[in-house]
């Protein structure tokens, strides 16, 4: 018996998602907090980073780009919803396959909930620079603002049950207005000089500022620097998740891939470039201590009020799209579990309308709220970040395994790769990543438990591993319960799950 076969009069997924549908949900996953907040937060998070921050973020797209080739291979080979459990668990072993997913829906489930915490500052950041004063004091009320960001995962979560059209519809529209009032910003910043900033900032607030060029070249804040960028990557993943709705997948996948991370890592590093053109990274080090801060609300000193609005709504725009493209990602990994029998069953379930895994949706919006909720009561952000980064790291070092272990455990399935079909260049995309992901993992971790904090709790690594431990005990229940019901498991693990 095998529990991913069914009834084919059942309701069932249905390819619908196109090329820039698919690209759209890499790119609005990638686009967000990651192009908004982190290239200058980070200022605090890695101290004396410094004017390092641009070489930081290049050397991060490295693993990001082998890891994306992995993907793009195996997407062309496997065309299954819930992507990297699929491919891990038909090409590497069920076991690590369900954790390398496990972990990476567990830190893209809180970061759904991180972002909606984090959007509602920006709604206020809009309010105070259309001076609705009423408006920006009450969005700064602690339950007014977590209540806002559990209204805005719910909504989104609604939009993703309705189907393939009502998602493409919401996404797309707001993915091209997100890159349109971001442009406002890279023209701004190339625009203005720092002399011009300087100015601003006198004009506005008598202060003036003293360029420091003092901090040294140190590799081991570099890296650390380089580890935490690496998050500025992720979200290209959650196009293979999609595997199951994709039209023509096994070509549409690894386009869709290829497009979303070249098109983010571009935009991204213009982006950035611009910023620190205009902006002393010394004043950006200082303000990163005391407050939160944005590229939209340091770009506001130099633009007129209503630039300034429209950059602060592209940023509100960007943070938003990374709701539904998440929202789709993590249901997509807890059907495909479901599907399997390593996840309770009624996950799996899929509306009768709407042909969407809406058990999954719901779940993925309760763990989404308790996102929420963490960010809340942490009140800081930069944990939830710090655990997705962690997460992810594992999951695109499994799938560079999976890439150079799928011809030895399942020779069947390694014949249907049609992108990338060249032993040699497959062994260098996993050999090349793998180490190189290896490596990051390590640098991050050791930042990690290295950090001063108030609480065992506030160190992202050991979050991680309790959660996982947690994953691996579900995980060895539902497989007794599978084997008890004396399901084939090794033919389960085999081949893919039926359409």
């Amino acid at each position: 018996m095998n529990p991913s076969e069914h009834n084919t009069s059942q309701p069932r997924l249905i390819r619908r998602l196109g090329i820039l549908g698919l690209a759209a949900t890499g790119i609005c996953s990638m686009l967000g907090a990651s192009i908004n907040v982190v290239p200058f937060m980070i200022q605090r998070n890695v101290e004396a980073i410094g004017p390092y921050v641009l070489p930081a973020f290049l050397l991060a797209s490295i693993p990001a780009l082998l890891a994306a080739f992995a993907y793009s291979i195996l997407a062309s080979a496997m065309p299954r919803a819930g992507g990297s459990y699929i491919y891990a668990s038909r090409g590497l072993n069920p076991y690590l396959g369900f954790i390398a997913s496990f972990s990476q829906w567990f830190g893209l489930s809180i970061v759904i909930g991180v972002i909606a915490y984090i959007i509602v500052p920006f709604i206020r950041d809009v309010a105070i620079a259309l001076d609705w004063i009423g408006m920006s004091t009450t969005l700064e009320v602690g339950w007014i603002r977590v209540s806002l960001a559990l209204i805005l995962i719910w909504v989104f979560v609604y939009v993703n049950i309705r189907g393939a059209k009502a998602y493409e519809r919401t996404l797309i529209p707001m993915m091209f207005l997100m890159f349109a009032l971001g442009s406002i910003v890279i023209m701004a910043g190339f625009y203005f000089d720092q002399t011009d900033f300087a100015t601003a900032i006198l004009e506005n607030e008598s202060r003036e500022i003293v360029s420091d060029t003092s901090v040294n070249f140190n590799w081991r804040t570099f890296l650390s620097a380089a580890a935490l960028l690496f998050s500025s990557f992720i979200g290209f993943d959650s196009i293979a998740q999609a595997g199951g709705e994709a039209k023509n997948p096994s070509r549409s996948l690894p386009i869709a891939i290829c497009l979303a991370i070249v098109i983010v890592g571009t935009f991204y590093f213009l982006f950035t470039s611009a910023v620190y053109h205009a902006v002393p990274w010394s004043f950006i080090a200082q303000e990163a201590v005391v407050r939160d801060i944005s590229a939209p609300g340091m770009l506001s000193y130099l633009l007129p009020t209503g630039l300034s609005v429209a950059i602060l709504v592209g940023a509100v725009i960007a943070l938003i799209n990374d709701l539904p493209a998440m929202l789709l990602s993590v249901s997509r990994l807890m059907f495909a579990w479901a599907q399997d029998g390593v996840f309770p069953k009624f996950v799996s379930k899929v509306h009768s309308k709407f042909h969407t895994p809406h058990m999954a949706l719901m779940t993925s919006g309760v763990i989404a709220s308790v996102g929420v909720l963490g960010s809340h009561f942490a009140g800081d952000f930069f944990l939830g970040i710090d655990i997705m980064v962690t997460a992810m790291m594992v999951n695109f070092l499994l799938m560079c395994i999976t890439l150079i272990s799928l011809p030895i455990i399942n020779p069947d399935l390694s014949k249907e790769v049609k992108v990338g079909k060249t032993r040699g260049y497959q062994l260098l995309i996993g050999w090349a990543g793998a180490i190189i992901l290896f490596f990051f993992l390590i640098i991050h971790t050791a930042k990690d438990l290295s950090s001063d904090v108030d609480a065992w709790y506030f160190h992202s690594t050991w979050i991680w591993l309790i959660v996982m431990t947690l994953g691996s005990l579900l995980y060895f229940i539902q497989l007794r319960s599978m084997k008890k019901q004396e399901v084939d498991t090794t033919l389960l693990f085999k081949k893919l799950p039926k359409e």
